[in-house]
């Protein structure tokens, strides 16, 4: 007498996971896309900040114009993150197999951070070379990876976790931006103080630093706790 074997859940999110990434490098549609998309506000940022009469100091100003990049460019990938699942019904077909929902959370969310990661890996020395070229960088800057890792994981797993509510809804890119933008501030304004810190040298035994990355940290763990023991009611929702 045969006995299937039974998968277990980390096969399962083995199998998701690489469902995604193969497809996506397969197509590169989304990280071209956000790939251009990050050119385009780097030009804008440019344009505007030329057009300003008034003498500023742009390294004051760069961890704020960063993560702005950074969250524009995230919605405009979280946005696409389903696509295919509503476009070909495949979510439907994934909820029919017996596994742990928090699985599907989880593979997307590690996908949706993998490709932040690579289109990071793109912005940011475009980043320096359109606003920092000019200016000493100082020894402290190695630093400013902490907060872009923490706040990318924020970033990917609130973001997959609105995404999969907003997937099938009216004007979901709309609503996305909504939800996402305040309920992600608090990540935000950790991580724009961390990372402005860095890359200007300023006093880290004030303690801002630490105090703004133990934000992020504590934002990252409690917000990720609570989309995966969500995640199984919204996504059969």
């Amino acid at each position: 007498m045969s006995t299937k074997k039974r998968v277990s859940t980390f096969e399962h999110y083995k199998i998701l996971l690489g469902k995604d990434l193969r497809r996506e490098f397969r197509t590169r549609e989304m990280l071209s896309t956000m790939g251009i998309y990050t050119l385009l506000v780097l030009v804008i940022f440019g344009i505007a900040l030329m057009q300003t009469s008034a003498k500023i100091d742009i390294v004051q100003m760069s961890g704020g114009l960063f993560w702005a990049l950074i969250v524009f460019t995230s919605l405009l990938g979280l946005n696409r993150s389903f696509a295919y699942e509503k476009e070909d019904g495949a979510l439907e077909g994934v909820l029919l197999v017996p596994l742990d929902r928090s699985v599907i959370f989880l593979s997307k969310l590690t996908a949706n951070f993998l490709l932040l990661i690579i289109v990071e890996a793109i912005a940011i020395p475009l980043f320096f070379l359109f606003f920092l070229s000019g200016v000493e960088m100082q020894p402290s800057l190695p630093l400013a990876l902490a907060p872009l890792l923490v706040g990318t994981i924020g970033i990917a797993g609130v973001g997959t976790l609105l995404a999969t509510i907003t997937i099938n809804t009216r004007g979901k890119d709309m609503l996305l931006a909504l939800l996402f933008i305040p309920l992600v501030f608090p990540l935000l304004y950790a991580c724009v103080s961390a990372t402005t810190l860095a890359i200007t040298g300023g006093d880290m035994l004030t303690g801002a630093y630490t105090a703004g990355l133990t934000l992020a940290i504590g934002y990252d763990v409690v917000m990720i706790l609570v989309s995966w023991l969500l995640y199984d009611f919204v996504v059969s929702a």
